[in-house]
C-alpha cells in the first residue's frame, strides 16, 4: 500500500454510502454512491418514494424500479433516521441463532 493509501481510503469510506437493494425477484445489488451517510439520510425517504432511481456508473446507467425492491440496506448505518416505524437499537439475529434457542442452556 502506498504512503497516504489508508488515509485516502479512510477518507473514501467516510464520504460515501454503500446501498444494497434486493428485489422482489430474489437477487440484490450494491452500489457505492459518493454522499455521506448524513446526506444520504436527509434524501432517503424521498427516494424510495420516486417511482425509479438511476445510478450513474461509470461504464453504465442502471434505473431501478422501486416498486420492485423489499428491502434496502444502507452502509453506514443512520441511526439518526427516527420517527414512527423506526426501530433503534436493534439486531439482527441470524439463522444459527435462532436454532440454538431453547437447545443449549442459556444463563439469564
Amino acid at each position: 500500500m502506498r504512503a497516504g493509501s489508508f488515509a485516502k481510503l479512510t477518507q473514501d469510506r467516510e464520504n460515501t454510502t454503500q446501498v444494497t437493494f434486493h428485489y422482489v425477484e430474489g437477487h440484490a445489488e450494491t452500489f457505492t454512491i459518493p454522499m455521506r451517510a448524513q446526506e444520504f439520510q436527509e434524501e432517503v425517504l424521498n427516494l424510495l418514494n420516486q417511482p425509479w432511481l438511476t445510478f450513474h456508473l461509470a461504464d453504465q446507467t442502471v434505473f431501478i424500479c422501486t416498486a420492485r425492491v423489499v428491502k434496502v440496506e444502507v452502509k453506514p448505518g443512520i441511526p439518526e433516521l427516527q420517527g414512527q416505524g423506526v426501530f433503534s437499537n436493534s439486531l439482527r439475529v441470524s439463522t444459527m441463532q435462532r436454532a440454538a434457542v431453547g437447545r443449549l442452556p442459556t444463563d439469564t
